[in-house]
């Protein structure tokens, strides 16, 4: 067939009803009940048919039904109000006045992925529904930010399992027309087209933009007809298998993000880049820096470590991108060139520090390179992402490693059940879901009566068996099922039992088969004639991971067991619509991964704002959030090197904890009445996850600790000509070429070495610094308890003065000990730079006493 020009026809909305295509298209929709209530209205059946995608939804209403709407004055009462909601979110200032930025300045936000909701497929799991709820609560706090993704023709797979219980997978395109987004257009009204040189020519991408609340999310696309087909498949689907079109991704997301940008007439002053897939954004970065201050390489990139934040995501090393550097190379020569560096001198910050020719790039080792500052997303998660990563900052003691933690939070009003959401209006405020972080209003929930509660509670559950049916005769006409059996689906589940759901990323590490190493015990539990148990499971294996898919096959086999076949599902195509379904409804949410691999996990925190309690190992937020008056966890936290032998104990541990607290506690009813209290751990769950785990706290968070600094960091070095950017390059150049004369002498004690609690001692030391000053560096004393294993435990340094100096370069250094615990204790001696954190954790530039004479672990 010759190739056709495309036109859509949109439907003729009446004047009074305007208003919703304007909505549609705007995701703030998503997250306000009344908006999604004013579409579900028009045609219920409809609505849910479409997917919840009000854009395609709209085009599926007849002109006879506006008509009707038109005319209808309780519709048009419910339109204003949503109107004036939505006018209202838009003059609300930020509630962060620390912000300098202007209105062509921003927080470049970088996510391979943003998970915003079902009907818009682009996002695989919790990184992307982690910046998707970012972007929410960053338009709420009016946050001066601005996302960057990809778009996606295809996204991320659907699933579907055979007959045997085996997952499938398919690639459904999606259809731009029908999605709430519009091409960037430039002062000429020209679609905006941005320029990658590649290996085999230009990729050239047109630049797609989305409006979540007040935030605006730009998504880059090479599907232009000017394309050859190689560069067009680039955004075909997410996370490419095929290495050299991964990481054409990586660079259109990083390098495009930026021009991208830049063609909007719009400077990203603070880059915040999640993972590694978005660190060549630091390239095109520095670039445009140098172009606009007029300003070298090593000054550049002074000014692009300040002021850029890098945040990790997985404690998995295969969840960390590394390509051949002949796959790198060719986008970044230009740049190398440009930089007036070589090519190995760029590649080699993709390597660790002294270690060359590796043949490898890291993405992650790339990005942090650029930033200073780098965060993990859990307090584990943190301490395990330095423990990982201590090579990059070689003889750095572990804690000392420059990667912090910034828990993730979830967007409540998201996830919060309607039913729930009402219970709050009337408990707490009308305008509660505006003030998350006020714990007087919050702690209002305890005023909830018990049995208001648990009824609205019930309602949710009800709601999710409701809605388990449905999917599963779904999936079973789907695999033309005899009629028995779609007869026998209507009565799975029942509405009244205690109901543990699982749902994640079926990774073997997540262990979601741990229930089934005792089929039994298990069975047991589920066909308890008085307290029986069901079990709701969903998720997703990677395409090419057998050993997931072969855990859901388990699962699935055991969910046609006769004597559990009605009490145990296994959902498809698991996705935030199913999810929103079963944290609503679920009263145990179960989580069970091999500790300490959980990065985060914000399923959890979803299930507990609506009063599900948490069964989980203790690793990711679960380590900050459990207490027995709001959960369980399963074991103590302990990390076995048998991953057999820590399944059993902890499998066995879980039916421990089931069978002797949370079956009893749930059918805890006094003639009849809800279970008190369940109820209690209920409201603590739920106070817990709405103060201290949403996207809210969190946004407030990255805002003071991250991009505020960032963005003070920012004006400081390129005011008046860049001339402390410039400053701090020509410091850290003298540092690094004359560093390796500095020599540290044994410190000497000036008394005995036999002290009791109270007791002051001097150190001295004798430092030879060369050509360096003591104005350039700072001399500290490294003490602390010293274990069996001659580790320092529980050290710190302490700053030495400048005592006298000997000769030139030679200098003597003191520093007054105090002791203030008894024990025994070592001390060694180091110099680091002077200067901010950046500075001073530079990788190389420290050096011990003589030379490496400290385990640092």
């Amino acid at each position: 067939m010759e190739k056709m020009q495309i036109y859509k026809v949109y439907p003729a909305i009446p004047e009074p009803l305007s208003f919703l295509d304007y909505l549609a298209r705007n995701l703030w929709w998503c997250w306000n009940s009344e908006a999604i209530e004013l579409f579900y209205r028009i045609n219920p059946a409809q609505w849910e048919k479409i997917g919840k995608n009000p854009v395609a939804f709209l085009s599926h209403i007849s002109q006879r039904r506006f008509d009707e709407l038109s005319n209808d004055e309780s519709f048009l009462g419910h339109l204003r109000r949503v109107k004036a909601k939505f006018e209202r979110m838009f003059s609300y200032t930020s509630q962060i006045k620390e912000f300098d930025l202007g209105s062509k300045e921003t927080i470049a936000y970088f996510s391979m992925e943003f998970g915003l909701h079902e009907s818009l497929p682009l996002f695989a799991g919790g990184l992307g529904i982690l910046a998707g709820d970012h972007l929410k609560a960053s338009s709420t706090q009016g946050i001066p930010l601005t996302g960057i993704g990809l778009m996606f023709h295809e996204g991320y797979f659907r699933q579907f399992l055979d007959h045997n219980g085996w997952q499938q997978e398919t690639y459904p395109i999606n259809d731009v027309f029908e999605l709430p987004v519009q091409r960037v257009k430039d002062s000429s009204g020209f679609d905006i087209i941005i320029e990658i040189p590649g290996p085999e020519g230009n990729i050239c991408a047109g630049v797609w933009q989305l409006r979540v609340g007040k935030i605006k999310l730009l998504l880059l696309d090479t599907n232009l007809p000017e394309n050859p087909t190689n560069i067009r498949y680039i955004t075909s689907r997410l996370y490419a298998s095929h290495g050299e079109i991964r990481v054409a991704q990586e660079i259109l997301l990083g390098i495009g993000g930026i021009k991208a940008l830049v063609a909007m007439d719009i400077f990203p002053n603070i880059c915040h880049m999640n993972e590694g897939h978005c660190s060549f954004a630091a390239l095109e970065r520095v670039s445009i820096i140098m172009d606009k201050y007029n300003l070298d390489f090593q000054s550049a990139v002074q000014v692009c470590k300040r002021s850029s934040v890098f945040t990790t995501h997985t404690p998995v090393a295969a969840g960390h991108d590394e390509f051949p550097k002949e796959l790198i190379l060719p986008y970044i020569k230009p740049y190398a060139e440009k930089f007036a560096i070589s090519d190995d001198e760029l590649l080699a910050l993709g390597e660790p520090h002294g270690i060359k020719d590796t043949g490898k790039f890291s993405m992650f080792i790339f990005g942090a390179n650029f930033s200073g500052y780098i965060n993990g997303v859990s307090r584990l998660h943190g301490q395990v992402a330095r423990r990982m990563w201590q090579s990059l900052w070689p003889r750095r003691h572990v804690k000392e490693i420059p990667i912090s933690h910034i828990t993730n939070g979830v967007h409540i009003c998201s996830y919060l059940s309607r039913h729930k959401n009402s219970l709050f209006e009337r408990y707490l405020s009308s305008d509660w879901s505006n003030r998350l972080s006020n714990r007087n209003l919050i702690s209002r929930i305890d005023n909830i009566e018990d049995a208001d509660l648990w009824h609205v509670h019930e309602l949710d559950r009800s709601n999710l068996v409701k809605k388990c049916r449905q999917l599963l005769l779904t999936q079973y006409e789907r695999r033309t099922a005899p009629r028995n059996v779609l007869d026998d689906v209507v009565g799975v589940l029942d509405h009244r039992v205690l109901t543990i759901c699982f749902a994640r990323r079926f990774a073997t590490y997540k262990r979601a088969g741990l229930l089934l190493k005792d089929t039994q015990r298990l069975i047991r539990l589920i066909a308890d004639e008085d307290r029986p148990i069901q079990l709701v499971f969903a998720g997703k294996a990677h395409p090419n991971d057998n050993e997931g898919k072969d855990i859901i096959k388990r699962i699935v086999e055991f969910a046609r067991v006769l004597e559990v076949r009605h009490r145990v599902v296994f959902l498809e195509n698991y996705d935030i619509n199913i999810a929103r379904y079963m944290v609503q409804g679920c009263d145990i949410w179960l989580n069970t991964p091999r500790r300490p691999n959980e990065a985060c996990g914000t399923s959890g925190m979803k299930a507990s704002a609506n009063g599900g309690l948490n069964l989980s190992i203790l690793d990711g937020w679960w380590c900050e959030g459990f207490k027995e008056s709001r959960g369980w966890s399963i074991g103590n936290g302990d990390v076995y090197d048998d991953h057999e032998y820590q399944d059993e104990v902890e499998s066995q541990a879980l039916f421990n904890i089931l069978e002797n607290e949370v079956i009893p506690r749930f059918y805890d009813r006094e003639r009849g009445n809800p279970p008190v209290k369940w109820i209690k751990m209920m409201k603590e769950a739920m106070k817990m996850a709405i103060l201290d785990f949403s996207s809210d706290r969190m946004v407030r968070e990255y805002s003071t600790r991250f991009y505020i600094p960032a963005s003070r960091n920012f004006k400081l070095l390129t005011d008046d000509s860049a001339w402390k950017a410039k400053e701090l390059a020509l410091t850290q150049s003298r540092l690094t070429s004359l560093w390796s004369s500095i020599r540290v002498s044994t410190p000497k004690l000036t008394t005995e070495d036999n002290f009791i609690v109270g007791d002051t001692f001097r150190i001295t030391l004798k430092v030879f610094l060369g050509e360096l000053t003591p104005e350039e560096v700072d001399v500290q004393i490294y003490h602390g308890k010293v274990r069996p294993s001659e580790l320092l435990e529980g050290s710190r340094a302490e700053l030495m003065w400048l005592q006298e100096t000997l000769s030139e370069g030679t200098h003597i250094y003191a520093c007054t000990i105090t002791c203030s615990d008894s024990g025994r204790f070592g001390y060694t001696a180091r110099v680091i730079p002077k200067g901010d954190e950046v500075l001073s954790n530079t990788p190389g530039l420290i050096t011990w006493v003589h030379g490496n004479d400290i385990n640092y672990t």
